[in-house]
């Protein structure tokens, strides 16, 4: 573990025998490049989460990345493409105060920084109490990171437009490669479902119950929710199946969903056998089948969607699977519902408001700057626009190709 120390601006310096108060004591950064270094953060990340943590920083919980290290993490590999850790902690009077998640790759003749987490975090954030100079602290984080990292790229993808983040991004004048939004419900606007629902047109909640008898007519219905063991696991194996599926139906191809890290890593998390991270899985049966799934992920007053996906000969079951998970998460403590990015017609179907979600690039060396004009400026958007023109028979011809 490489570490520096970079002390507060005009922080009070204690005489003999004396300790600073917390508040004006100085910060020590560090840097975290290995596994054991990452593992021995876990009690203080821990308590650093429930002080300062947020719901949106779901993605950011300690037991959320530790199994993502147990299945992304290339571990020792000096490989081209290998992803290292580079984690920067920041410390004020010994307690752990801040957590920068980040991670290394070596690829295209470039060191490129992104978020620990990828592809299967959501939300990327610095993990940082709240304080008057957090803001002033993560410069001298951002220092530390290209003094010691030297990376010709950083790349910080779904960062919301609240994160503890984003006006240090702003100020730095990171380029925004990608603009989304993230749907979501305002469930603690009402105090049950029954009267959430009611903002809903009389002709989607028909429509809805139109579904609800059509679908029992195919036989037994069944709603089950799962928040660990091995049916748990079980059925978020299958989910990811079914979304893959899903994709390679409508000739759409998911790097992340091709490789099968994403399966094992959901399984484990939501198994939750060891270091839980709030995953629940949901299902609707149909005869003894999974008709629909959905990976849900419960943190502070936030309940997040990651996956729903349902087996196409069952229609409409998707539907009726969030409408009966979104009834349940009403009334339990839970605030916001939240569907993530990108804002799809369905999400929209059911949510109050949208937050923007953006990805930013910060260019650090002449390297970096050619590839993120070439890249995000001319090649991405030039093959988005290929794929898209391509008749749906060889969309899907190519998927398959792409599948495990």
């Amino acid at each position: 573990m490489l570490g520096a120390t970079l002390p507060r601006a005009g922080a009070a310096q204690g005489g003999l025998g004396e300790q600073p108060a917390l508040e004006e004591a100085a910060w020590e950064f560090a840097l975290v490049t290995e596994r054991a270094g990452f593992d021995a953060l876990e009690a203080d990340w821990n308590d650093l989460f429930q002080r300062a943590g947020r719901g949106t920083q779901v993605f950011q919980t300690f037991n959320w990345n530790w199994h993502w290290c147990n299945h992304y993490l290339d571990s020792g590999s000096q490989e081209s493409g290998a992803t290292s850790l580079a984690v920067v902690t920041g410390r004020r009077a010994g307690r752990l105060v801040m957590v920068w998640p980040l991670v290394r790759q070596r690829t295209a003749g470039m060191t490129q920084l992104s978020w620990m987490g990828e592809p299967v975090s959501q939300y990327g954030d610095v993990l940082v109490e709240d304080s008057a100079d957090a803001l002033p602290r993560m410069r001298e984080a951002w220092t530390l990171i290209t003094s010691q990292l030297a990376p010709d790229l950083v790349r910080l993808s779904k960062v919301r437009d609240d994160a503890a983040v984003a006006p240090l991004l702003a100020e730095l004048g990171a380029l925004a490669t990608l603009r989304l939004e993230a749907p979501y419900l305002d469930l603690a606007s009402a105090k049950d479902f029954a009267e959430y629902e009611q903002r809903y047109s009389a002709r989607s909640r028909r429509n809805r119950r139109r579904l609800v008898r059509r679908f029992a007519d195919r036989g037994k219905m069944a709603f089950s929710r799962y928040e660990s063991g091995a049916e748990a696991r079980r059925l978020a194996t299958i989910g990811v199946g079914l979304k893959r599926s899903w994709l390679k139906q409508r000739g759409l191809v998911s790097s992340a969903l091709s490789d099968l890290r994403m399966d094992r890593f959901f399984a484990d998390v939501a198994e939750g056998a060891i270091r839980p991270a709030g995953c629940q899985v949901s299902v609707l049966m149909s005869n003894d089948e999974a008709a629909a799934i959905e990976i849900t992920l419960r943190c502070k007053d936030r309940t997040v969607m990651h996956i729903i996906v349902f087996d196409l000969k069952y229609g409409g079951a998707g539907v009726l699977l969030l409408e009966k998970t979104i009834s349940q998460t009403c009334g339990n403590g839970c605030r916001i519902f939240d569907l993530l990015a990108p804002a799809d017609s369905y999400k929209l179907d059911w949510a109050d408001a949208v937050t923007g979600v953006s990805d930013w690039a910060l260019p650090l060396s002449l390297k970096g700057r050619a590839f993120a004009h070439l890249y995000f400026g001319f090649a991405r958007p030039a093959l988005k626009g290929m794929v898209a023109a391509l008749p749906m028979s060889l969309r899907r011809f190519l998927a398959n190709q792409f599948a495990p």
